[in-house]
C-alpha cells in the first residue's frame, strides 16, 4: 500500500458476531488491520473516508442502507476513488452479484469462504486486481448480464461500445481475455508477451473505459457486446478467435 503501511480494512455487516470473527482474522495478519466497523451501509460510507480505509468488506444485505447503495455511494465519491469494496454474499450465485459489480464493487466473496480466501481477497482488492472469488464459476457474470441484470441498475451498453472504439486491437484482445477470467500471467502466456506488457494494456484499457479495476472491465466487456454469452454458458467474442 502507499507509504508501506498495512492494508486498512473496514468491516460492514449488521451481524456483530461475524464482524468480530472477521476482525480477529484480519488483525492476526501483519500486513493488514481493521480500522473500523459498520452495521449498515450509511455508516460504512461515512467511515470509509473518516478512517481512510483501503478495502471495505461489505455485506450485500443490511437493514437501512444496504451494501449495494453504500457501494454506489463510495464508488461515485471522488474522495474515495481509491477505496475498494469486496462484497460479501451468503450465496455466490446471487441475483445481486452483477448489480454489485455495476455499483463499483471490485469483486465478491461468499461468507462461507475459507479464511485464506478472505485474506487473499483483501490483498487482491487492495492491489486493484480483484475480480471474482475462486469459487465463482466463469459463466456467472455472463449468465446474469444475459438476463439483463436488475431493472434499477440500467446497463450502459451504448456508451461502453463507443468507448471501445478508443482501444487498440491489442487492448481489445486483452480485454476479452480479462473477461474470460485470465490473470495477467495467463494472458501473457496466451499472447506470448510479458506480464508487464499485459499489465500496461490492462491499465490503458481501464483508463480509456473509465473502469475502476478488472471487475469493472468484465462488466463493460459484456455490456458493450464485445464478449457475448452463449446459450450453453460458454463465451464468445466479436473479433476473437474461437
Amino acid at each position: 500500500m502507499p507509504g508501506g503501511g498495512p492494508i486498512r480494512v473496514l468491516l460492514a455487516d449488521d451481524q456483530a458476531l461475524l464482524r468480530s470473527a472477521f476482525k480477529v482474522l484480519v488483525d492476526s495478519e501483519a500486513d493488514m488491520e481493521v480500522v473500523g466497523e459498520a452495521s449498515d451501509g450509511a455508516q460504512a460510507y461515512a467511515l470509509a473516508g473518516e478512517r481512510r480505509a483501503d478495502v471495505v468488506l461489505m455485506d450485500i444485505r443490511m437493514p437501512g442502507t444496504g451494501g449495494l447503495a453504500a457501494t454506489r455511494m463510495i464508488s461515485s465519491d471522488p474522495e474515495l476513488r481509491d477505496v475498494r469494496v469486496v462484497m460479501l454474499t451468503t450465496f455466490e450465485v446471487d441475483e445481486y452479484v452483477v448489480q454489485a459489480l455495476r455499483a463499483g464493487a471490485s469483486g465478491f466473496l461468499g461468507k462461507g469462504a475459507e479464511p485464506d480466501e478472505l485474506l487473499n481477497a483483501i490483498r487482491v482488492a487492495a492491489a486493484g486486481e480483484a475480480l471474482l472469488s475462486p469459487a465463482a464459476t466463469k459463466g456467472l457474470i455472463a449468465t446474469f448480464l444475459a438476463q439483463g441484470g436488475h431493472p434499477d441498475v440500467p446497463a450502459d451498453g451504448s456508451a461502453h461500445a463507443a468507448r471501445l472504439a478508443t482501444l487498440t486491437v491489442r487492448e481489445r484482445e486483452v480485454l476479452v481475455l480479462v473477461a474470460a477470467g485470465l490473470s495477467n500471467d495467463g494472458i501473457a502466456g496466451r499472447l506470448e508477451v510479458s506480464p508487464l506488457t499485459v499489465k500496461t494494456h490492462v491499465n490503458r484499457a481501464m483508463a480509456k473505459l473509465g473502469a475502476r479495476d478488472r471487475a469493472q472491465l468484465v462488466v463493460i466487456a459484456y455490456e458493450s457486446g464485445l464478449v457475448r454469452p452463449r446459450a450453453d454458458g460458454a463465451r464468445s467474442s466479436r473479433g476473437a478467435a474461437q
